[in-house]
């Protein structure tokens, strides 16, 4: 009897094995919003770092997925997360160091980019602008090539870019 309930309970761990590594590898790669890093300076001594998913346009407007005027988490799934490992000038804002989400409010010629204090969110649902540490606004300019993807680099001088389709909005981190 307990020999017939161990090769059972065996069989049971085993088939469950498997169907977690069917589902695992069916799985794999599919994400739609793919996690991805960004940080300043990209070796050495780092001032800021930026983990974030990357939504793709796959033939929707920039309108549809970042609507005017409304608070955005700044890509996709869990709200984007931005560390700086020192005090640092963010858009002209004195900034302390640590992790803020990194938020935003898409505007036609401009977007209002916030450092929020609320860390560990979903999105913006739970978005609260009393938990704001700063908030400061960078033009919209455009670019010829359009990115499918969202995306965010930094250049040798640490200006942050935020990317998708052709648009592009820019911010000085010293």
């Amino acid at each position: 009897m307990k020999t017939l309930k161990l090769l059972s309970t065996l069989c049971f761990a085993l088939i469950m094995l498997s169907t977690g590594e069917v589902n695992a590898q069916k799985f794999a790669g599919l994400d739609k919003s793919p996690m991805d890093m960004a940080s300043f300076p990209s070796k050495g001594d780092k001032v800021v770092k930026i983990y974030y998913s990357r939504p793709q346009l796959k033939g929707r407007s920039l309108s549809e997925l970042t609507p005017n005027g409304k608070v955005w988490r700044t890509g996709a799934n869990e709200a984007t997360e931005i560390t700086f490992y020192k005090d640092v000038n963010f858009g002209g804002k004195s900034i302390k160091s640590g992790t803020y989400v990194l938020a935003t409010i898409p505007g036609e010629k401009e977007w209002t980019i916030i450092l929020n204090s609320t860390l560990d969110s979903w999105g913006s649902y739970s978005y609260d602008e009393s938990k704001d540490v700063a908030r400061v606004t960078a033009p919209v300019t455009t670019d010829n090539e359009s990115l499918e993807a969202f995306s965010i680099a930094f250049n040798d001088e640490g200006t942050m870019f935020l990317g998708w389709g052709t648009l592009r909005v820019a911010v000085p981190i010293k």
